[in-house]
């Protein structure tokens, strides 16, 4: 049976450290951004537009978005982790990815947003109709959109943090408390 005596032997508090292994980095992106929900529903129900523009399939502009976020927030986990050593747990891998990627969520469907209702005034006749057309079009993309891809991008950002934090990153060595100075007294 195991024991839970102190705090570290909670799951997922373990020290990690990232691995040095190119191939483990490029797995671990690769993995990261092939969210399952996404491919399934893309392999169920296939896109009917391929090509790039206001028409294209939400979910290939997620998978777009999947494949640059991954290995660059990767990247920068282990920048952070180099310069600062944090994250040091598989559970600070998982919660700075779910954090920022709700983050990029947001931020990229209120660029959605924007860019939608100017080009809703833009496609309008009068200035009225630009207004009503800004107004529905906010409506739609900012506010009864953004909850849903908050939701969406912590969801695919859960799974890449766990990828991340399984794949990308290994047990820490443990440190002996030689000479006493430790200021835990772990070791």
């Amino acid at each position: 049976m195991l024991r839970l005596d102190r705090i570290e032997d909670l799951p997922g508090l373990k020290r990690v450290a990232p691995q040095r292994s190119t191939q483990r980095l490029v797995l671990a992106a690769l993995a990261a951004a092939a969210w399952p929900p996404l491919l399934i529903t893309l392999l169920v129900w296939p896109p009917e537009n391929w090509a790039s523009g206001v028409d294209t399939d939400w979910r290939l502009v997620l998978l777009v978005l999947g494949l640059i976020a991954a290995p660059v927030g990767l990247w920068l986990l282990r920048q952070t982790h180099a310069r600062v050593g944090r994250p040091s747990t598989r559970l600070g891998v998982v919660c700075r990815f779910m954090v920022f990627g709700g983050l990029l969520a947001a931020g990229v469907q209120t660029l959605i947003a924007v860019i939608m209702s100017l080009l809703s005034v833009a496609a309008s006749q009068s200035l009225i109709q630009g207004l009503g057309a800004m107004e529905t079009t906010l409506l739609i993309f900012g506010v009864a959109g953004l909850p849903l891809a908050v939701l969406v991008g912590v969801s695919y950002a859960l799974w890449a943090g766990l990828c991340v934090a399984f794949i990308a990153f290994a047990p820490a060595p443990v440190v002996k408390d030689r000479m006493g100075l430790m200021q835990n007294g772990a070791g």
